[in-house]
């Protein structure tokens, strides 16, 4: 008996799609429009309130306020958009791409142009 439902298995196997993408020719990866992938900002609609730096559980994002400079350290971000939801200026925003591979420890500047 196991042998007939081990064939019926192998037999749905051969007529459908392959669950996994032979990476890197099957193409770019599309991801799902709810995908949490990093943090990006508007600094333009910025007013620099700080409340989303006080509200990142990593204490990933630092906000100066007399500079007019938003900065992020992605390695520390851990993509829960507590920031997001937070700003009152809707100015971020959580991206579907995910941070590409970082070899330094870092963390992205973003400053206003007055």
């Amino acid at each position: 008996m196991p042998f007939f439902r081990m064939t019926k298995t192998i037999l749905k196997s051969l007529f459908k799609k392959p669950a996994t993408v032979k990476y890197p020719f099957g193409g770019a990866r599309v991801y799902h429009k709810n995908t949490r992938g990093k943090v990006l900002i508007e600094v333009q609609n910025c007013i620099f309130c700080g409340i989303c730096q006080r509200k990142c559980p990593t204490a990933a994002i630092m906000v100066a306020k007399t500079d007019k400079k938003w900065s992020i350290n992605r390695l520390r971000c851990i993509s829960c958009g507590a920031c997001v939801d937070v700003c009152p200026k809707k100015c971020l925003k959580l991206d579907t791409q995910y941070t590409p591979a970082q070899t330094e420890k870092n963390k992205e500047d973003f400053k206003q142009n007055a």
